[in-house]
């Protein structure tokens, strides 16, 4: 698809579909109006009839137009005015996505970017604009045996700018929109493949593509008896149970200057998650194929960047293993030793994303980053404690914790800080090892970032639980594509 900016006064030539923002009480924006006028005052006439209220939310497609500047309007509810901000307008710019790409038209207008939004810049309408675009055009890589929808008619679209003053800024946004796109779709397709065809070996597989695709990626990946060599006992403790080979993946993104520190990314990457001898209910179990979703939104970050040429170094590490129970499975009560020394208990084989994790921490020293960020399904804690709408963070620094906040407000994927302490600590304690990998029922999304705060000792390092925002279960289940925005957000504002 084709991305634009114009300029509203600019000379244009006829499009399809012209998207147009309607308030509440039917308030019209200035540059609506002008379309209105050089539409005969048909919009007026609409709103006068009572056929459109601006509720946000709220669609109306008025076709056959005739001749004039559209063939058809999309008019898009945007609520009052008193509400209007950046989540009302990521909204609405979704909404308009959806009714564009399920219409006929192959060319669109998108008025709705001039509006203008209280703390919300040019680049950011831009950019977010283009987001929901992607989002609206994705669809999940589905097996089934029918036939498959004819794709969308939809070609081109141009967001007018409200001046030629933000033209450059929100042409930045629409490129950086469109990198996002890009990896938040790859993120979807990995996290909604089944989870016989999306193993830790496919994982591999995809990362030497990425690798093939963009110079700037390099990839390398590691099998068992590497992992055995550099003493990963946590990570391969969660693997015994299953034939499926355990991978771990090191995608490098090399955009930043030579020698230059690189963040580094550390996404679990559980392709299946039956609890191991600590069985899963069978309700939901379907849904533990998107228990790799941390590492999906590493993949996608990388792609993202990469499709940019991003100016910075970054790092992507993933521990890719199954979960299952087995004979040669490990059982609670085993004691294993960690890449750093330190021996766990496993107490409950069921948390094992902590025990891949922490290895990958360790193993991450390697490349001596100026940050490390995990990103992990974590714990059912954290949906318990947050719900769908905020991943958590914890960080044993502060300056990193606001940086991912500040960024998710920013990119409308939003976190919330949550407690570390080393009164948490106390509950991971062992009488046979050096910590037991389970604190119990309380405080259970804190006390599986404390075990991992173990591990980073020196390093400037964060934890994202996505446990709650990677995917949606019911009718409309599927990966998110989230935390990717978040991910991209904080990495740009460091080049």
């Amino acid at each position: 698809m084709e991305f634009t900016v114009e300029a509203s006064g600019a000379r244009r030539a006829r499009t399809d579909c012209a998207i147009v923002g309607v308030h509440e009480r039917a308030d019209l924006s200035a540059i609506a109006k002008n379309l209105d006028r050089a539409l005969g005052g048909r919009l007026t006439r609409i709103l006068k009839g009572g056929d459109f209220s601006g509720r946000s939310g709220e669609t109306l497609l008025v076709p056959d137009l005739g001749t004039g500047p559209a063939a058809r309007v999309l008019l898009i509810g945007l609520g009052s005015r008193k509400a209007w901000n950046r989540r009302a307008y990521r909204r609405a710019a979704l909404t308009a996505a959806q009714a564009v790409v399920k219409s006929g038209a192959r060319d669109a207008r998108f008025l709705i970017a001039a509006e203008p939004v209280p703390e919300v810049d040019a680049y950011y309408r831009a950019r977010l604009a283009i987001e929901a675009m992607g989002q609206a055009r994705y669809r999940i890589p589905d097996l089934k045996s029918s036939r498959k929808p004819a794709p969308a008619r939809l070609a081109r679209v141009r967001l007018v700018a409200a001046e030629r003053g933000e033209l450059a800024a929100m042409k930045r946004g629409v490129a950086h929109g469109a990198a996002i796109a890009a990896g938040m779709a790859l993120t979807r397709d990995l996290g909604n493949l089944p989870a016989n065809v999306c193993t830790p070996s496919y994982l591999g597989t995809v990362a030497r593509r990425l690798a093939r695709e963009h110079r700037a990626v390099r990839t390398r990946v590691l099998g068992e008896a590497e992992l055995k060599r550099l003493g990963m006992g946590a990570f391969l403790s969660v693997t015994r149970g299953t034939a499926e080979p355990a991978r771990l993946i090191v995608m490098e993104y090399r955009g930043g200057k030579a020698g230059e520190a690189p963040v580094a990314l550390v996404g679990k990457g559980v392709t299946f998650d039956s609890g191991g001898i600590s069985l899963k209910d069978p309700g939901g179990m379907d849904e533990m194929k998107f228990d790799m979703s941390g590492a999906a939104a590493v993949f996608g970050a990388l792609k993202a960047l990469a499709v940019l040429g991003a100016g910075i170094n970054v790092v992507g590490i993933v521990p890719a293993c199954e979960n299952m129970p087995g004979s040669c499975a490990t059982k609670p009560g085993d004691i294993v030793t960690s890449m750093s020394g330190l021996t766990v208990e496993v107490l409950n084989t069921d948390a094992e994303g902590r025990l891949i994790l922490c290895d990958a921490l360790t193993f991450s020293r390697r490349f001596r980053p100026a940050a490390v960020i995990d990103v992990a399904t974590l714990t059912g804690a954290c949906v318990v404690a947050l719900g769908q709408h905020m991943s958590a963070v914890m960080s044993n620094s502060q300056v990193l914790a606001d940086a991912l906040l500040t960024s998710g407000r920013r990119a409308g994927d939003p976190c919330w800080q949550m407690p570390l302490g080393e009164e948490y600590q106390e509950q991971l304690k062992s009488n046979f090892a050096d910590l037991a990998n389970v604190a119990g029922r309380e405080g259970g999304a804190v006390t599986a970032a404390c075990f991992l705060w173990k591990f980073v000792d020196g390093l400037n390092w964060a934890h994202l639980d996505i446990a709650g925002t990677a995917y949606v279960s019911g009718a409309n289940k599927g990966s998110t594509g989230r935390p990717v925005p978040l991910l991209v957000d904080y990495l740009l504002s460091r080049t």
